[in-house]
């Protein structure tokens, strides 16, 4: 009776080595990070790394990474699409004389098509900060249920030379920055932000709506700022305010001469100044239904659009 034999060849020794190492390093659909991790370690829920940095080279795209108890796990530069979760615990970023994190995937193939979802993180920049999440090339971020305090700059900053991109904050406060709360713009095509139950309070400005920058606030506090809403970028920047309150701001709006205000069941209060403009008359919409109350001066007249 003949048998069979299996030869294993140097080459087969080097491909199957190759192979195992490369299912080792897989990267994993979710991983973890701890304040006792080690980044050396696979990101596993029981071997979990120290930092998201740490993690996101060990996460796939569109993955996700999770904390699993109070810690601070470092400043990011996201480049593929990615959840940063840190929902259930106090996930913190440490931003001091940086950005707290970075959204760019400039240098991919695919440059404006990542999706980012930053979930439960505390960003603070310790007053040398400079922006605490800096997106500059990306399709969509989502930003929800985060606090943002102690940078020089922008807590939120969207400067793009892309088109059709957008940002989205939900549920999220902001205070002590050095220049705006949440700051948009780009410089070709347009950019949209949705901003859902935000908080801005004692900020230089509270938004500021740049160039081709169009965008939706909704359930919102903007108050004790120099500026609440400023809206002065080229190519008719616009800003939609919708049920919002805008109290104890030197100046609660301001609309640039060829700019665009649209102002539904808000509440402006206690201003210096409520609107102030330089726009045409037909360029600042109300649907009729604002409350204007105790400010120094309510601003002009606006063309009340009735609703439908």
């Amino acid at each position: 009776m003949s048998k069979a034999r299996f030869l294993l060849t140097p080459s087969a020794v080097i491909v199957l080595t190759l192979g195992i190492c490369s299912f080792a390093n897989a990267q994993a659909t979710r991983t973890w990070v701890s304040g006792v991790g080690d980044d050396a370690n696979p990101c596993s829920r029981t071997a979990p790394c120290k930092t998201f940095a740490g993690a996101i080279s060990k996460t796939a795209a569109a993955g996700e990474i999770s904390a699993l108890d109070p810690a601070g796990f470092g400043t990011v530069t996201i480049t593929k699409s990615m959840t940063i979760n840190g929902d259930g615990t106090l996930a913190g970023i440490l931003s001091a004389g940086t950005n707290g994190v970075n959204v760019n995937d400039s240098s991919s193939g695919s440059p404006g098509s990542i999706i980012v979802y930053l979930k439960s993180l505390s960003i603070n920049g310790a007053g040398t900060g400079i922006n605490g999440i800096n997106f500059t090339s990306g399709k969509q971020v989502y930003v929800e249920n985060c606090s943002i305090v102690g940078v020089t700059q922008n807590a939120i900053n969207v400067s793009l030379s892309l088109s059709g991109k957008h940002i989205f904050v939900k549920n999220t406060s902001i205070r002590n920055v050095g220049l705006a709360g949440i700051s948009l713009s780009t410089t070709t095509g347009f950019v949209a932000g949705v901003f859902d139950r935000v908080s801005l309070e004692g900020l230089p400005t509270g938004i500021s709506v740049g160039n081709n920058a169009f965008i939706s606030v909704r359930d919102s506090s903007i108050s004790l700022n120099t500026t609440g809403v400023n809206v002065v970028g080229s190519g008719g920047a616009t800003a939609s305010i919708e049920n919002c309150l805008l109290n104890n701001d030197v100046t609660a709006i301001n609309v640039g001469s060829t700019n665009i205000l649209n102002l539904s069941s808000s509440t402006l209060e206690s201003n210096g100044t409520a609107v102030a403009s330089t726009a045409p008359a037909n360029n600042l919409r109300s649907t009729g239904n604002n409350r204007f109350l105790g400010n120094t001066n309510d601003g002009p007249a606006l063309t009340v659009t009735l609703q439908k």
